[in-house]
């Protein structure tokens, strides 16, 4: 056959990339073309992304790669959840796009712990997040009570940005799930839910499942013979589908990145009291199929750490030594709770770290490679925390971890997470997201049959380092 090329847009909360995939039957081989950074940005006391900005680098991004690649089939975007644009009826934007780590909601959120959220999970399967869609959009129609008549649509940032490739309006369902608005057990809005809430309903069409065919590209010019893609728009659900799991459902997913993703894939959500106290989230795959997953800061914590220490890599082995020395500290005698809320987005990473330790009448590290090791295991403990959960609520015995995302390059946090769960730990060095997103477009394009013959053949394609439990060895 002859060689097939699309392009994967990859929008994370850090950094985008363009990538194509040139599948040639057998095998599937990556071309990075174009990688840029991401951040929110703070004005009047508030954090916002620069959507100008980041569209701008993906048609930068898919100008290289049709130059590099003039038979470019399709595109696909995925992107971060929760966070979204109000446009009016012809893609205007209504009010700058707020960033989840916005402290408005912060009330709101307290607000619903002490009073609603046993109803709004029953509802949803959504536990109580403070950057839920849902308390987002609440705490801006309250704020802005005018809002509600100049919004036409709210599109979530993988919407948005196919809306801007195509000029088409669609809410996919994976990433429509997250935003505690989606009936639990139906594919649709939960009246009930967007009622507690005070969000219209027309805002949102219905949820549309993927992978399919969406429209030509008419936002570049020069790409009308470049199909885009409706993959699944929230990047998690994408790097769900690129990892190679058993068939029996014995495998246990971690996406490692700025968050920490523990999840399974599912035929029937997790749901009752216990679930809620352990902070599942029932979201969904492009399908609509589950993925309870459980979710924490991960990595984020160890960027902000180095931050607060003034760190920046001086070389390519700098990493690495900074890795080698943590791994020479002694175990901590107390680890911290990697989910407590001060942790979320604190001004000062180490400061807030410090004073959870000194609560709990523990001394703090050191030095930097101190705190390296005292988060790493503290994040493999959260990991155990999340598996033994899983075990209990779904009847299931999970026999390995498959990790990917940036933390499946840190040795210390996968041997950690090996440790604390007693389980084999594979830890595959991919680009997950940009993966499935990739494999979700040659299945809308027919080049694939199904996501479990992608999965064959990439099993055959990786390889994976090994980390078992220190008391295995």
């Amino acid at each position: 056959m002859k060689p097939v090329d699309c392009a994967a847009v990859d929008l994370g909360a850090t950094s985008g990339r363009v990538i194509v995939g040139t599948w040639s039957g057998r095998s599937l081989v990556l071309r990075e073309v174009h990688r840029f950074p991401n951040q929110f940005r703070r004005m009047a006391g508030h954090d916002y992304w620069d959507l100008p900005y980041l569209w701008g680098e993906v048609q930068t991004g898919l100008l290289k790669a049709k130059a590099q690649f003039p038979r470019l089939a399709s595109v696909g975007v995925d992107a971060w959840a929760v966070d979204h644009a109000l446009v009016d009826a012809r893609g205007r934007l209504v009010h700058p796009t707020y960033a989840y780590r916005d402290s408005r909601t912060l009330a709101l959120s307290g607000h619903l712990a002490r009073s609603g959220i046993k109803r709004v999970y029953g509802l949803t399967g959504i536990p109580n997040y403070p950057y839920n869609t849902s308390l987002q959009l609440k705490e801006t129609l309250s704020a802005l009570p005018g809002i509600s008549g100049a919004v036409a649509r709210c599109l979530f940032i993988s919407d948005y940005f196919n809306f801007l490739l195509t000029g088409r309006m669609e809410n996919e369902l994976s990433v429509c799930s997250h935003s505690q608005l989606i009936g639990v057990h139906g594919r649709d809005w939960s009246p009930e839910a967007l009622s507690f809430f005070g969000i219209p309903r027309r805002w949102f069409k219905k949820p549309a499942t993927s992978p399919r065919r969406l429209a030509a590209v008419t936002g570049i010019p020069g790409f009308r013979d470049v199909q885009a893609i409706l993959v699944p728009g929230h990047d998690t659900a994408c790097a769900f589908m690129a990892i190679p799991a058993a068939a029996d459902g014995t495998d246990l997913y971690l996406s490692s990145g700025t968050w920490s993703l523990m999840g399974f894939e599912s035929d029937a959500p997790l749901t009752g009291s216990e679930a809620l106290s352990l902070g599942i989230s029932n979201e969904r795959m492009g399908d609509g199929g589950y993925r309870p997953l459980r979710s924490c800061p991960g990595l984020w914590l160890i960027e902000r750490t180095l931050a607060s220490f003034g760190w920046k890599a001086d070389g390519p082995g700098s990493w690495a030594r900074l890795l080698s020395a943590a791994g020479r500290e002694p175990s901590p005698s107390m680890l911290i709770n990697v989910r407590d809320p001060s942790l979320f987005n604190p001004p000062d990473m180490r400061a807030a770290v410090d004073a959870q330790m000194r609560r709990r009448g523990a001394s703090v590290p050191r030095s930097l490679a101190g705190y390296v090791r005292l988060i790493t295991a503290s994040l493999g403990r959260g990991h155990a925390e999340a598996a033994r959960g899983f075990e209990r609520l779904s009847g299931r015995s999970f026999r390995r971890i498959l990790i990917i995302g940036g933390g499946s390059r840190n040795r210390l946090l996968c041997q950690a997470t090996a440790d604390a769960c007693g389980l084999p730990v594979l830890a595959y060095a991919i680009e997950g997201s940009a993966l499935g997103n990739l494999a979700s477009q040659l299945i809308a394009l027919g080049t694939l049959r199904d996501l479990t013959m992608f999965r064959e053949h990439l099993a055959l394609q990786l390889k994976a380092r090994v980390y078992r439990p220190s008391s295995q060895r």
